[in-house]
């Protein structure tokens, strides 16, 4: 996602496989291996050849305290259950990817996240709270450990989202009901499934002479800003920067886009539309297959 600056760096991004996958046997979820450059093009990143979440699996014990403290609540107090919200800002600061957290007035300090994100090889270099009528909101800035650089590998940031979104369905299992992935990892699947084609809307419009603003919203899955940057690469346009929102089951993109440091024409724009709502919107693949 974020990535080129504004000077108009280019991008590229080759991909040797398709999608994320589900892996069953590994009860893990894994990311497959792909060769990417995100950002700028004269800076060599390390790559990440597998990126493996082990600890994203069925939760038993949680299950457990779950049902024996939600039981007998009502469906008016489970309604009072806040929308978690995993924000993944490159716009913002210059120098570090801004991380933000926000599940109502119920997150502590987020300790366990910070660790997690550690061991994915980052710092948080800032770390502060502020509270408004939505809530707690928990803001790191993050830095790649061995460049001291802000992240600009896709898969990198699809992480940072996915280890995020884990620590709360480990810890706030009641969380689950509102996030995508308490389908499959968490104690209280959603009760409601959004309809991908209703929920899908895409808009691209002008944002100055050398580059275009692309919005995205569609229902969230894992590995979803990796497969939207490969999607808008594909058609030779650069994502220089952005932001990456899970609100609850949603997700809303924000991408600055250009095609060869200048704002995309009406027909491009046209493509690339038809594109994400084709990808977004057609059957996925079948667990089964991997």
């Amino acid at each position: 996602m974020a990535m080129a600056s504004a000077s108009g760096s280019a991008l590229c991004f080759t991909d040797a496989s398709s999608s994320l996958a589900l892996r069953r046997d590994c009860g893990a979820l894994c990311l497959p291996p792909r060769t990417i450059t995100f950002g700028f093009v004269d800076k060599s990143l390390s790559n990440l050849e597998r990126l493996r979440l082990s600890s994203l699996k069925p939760r038993a014990s949680n299950a457990t305290a779950v049902e024996n403290g939600k039981q007998g609540e009502s469906a008016a107090d489970s309604d009072k259950v806040p929308t978690p919200v995993v924000i993944i800002d490159q716009d913002s600061d210059p120098d570090a990817t801004v991380l933000e957290v926000t599940f109502g007035d119920r997150l502590g300090a987020l300790l366990d996240t910070m660790n997690a994100l550690k061991n994915l090889g980052l710092n948080v270099v800032k770390a502060n709270v502020y509270l408004d009528s939505s809530g707690k909101h928990n803001k790191f800035a993050i830095t790649k450990a061995d460049s001291g650089r802000k992240v600009e590998d896709p898969e990198l940031l699809e992480a940072i989202r996915l280890t995020v979104i884990n620590n709360l369905l480990e810890f706030h299992p009641e969380s689950s009901s509102q996030l995508a992935m308490g389908a499959a990892f968490g104690v209280l699947p959603p009760t409601e499934l959004i309809d991908v084609d209703i929920a899908t809307h895409i808009t691209i419009e002008d944002d100055g002479p050398n580059r275009s603003l692309l919005y995205i919203e569609t229902a969230d899955r894992p590995g979803l800003l990796v497969e939207l940057v490969k999607i808008i690469s594909d058609i030779s346009v650069a994502v220089e920067s952005g932001e990456f929102d899970t609100e609850g089951l949603l997700a809303k993109v924000k991408f600055h886009v250009s095609y060869r440091n200048k704002a995309l024409i009406k027909p491009l724009q046209q493509v690339l539309a038809n594109s994400l709502r084709y990808f977004l919107r057609r059957p996925s693949t079948d667990e089964s297959s991997f």
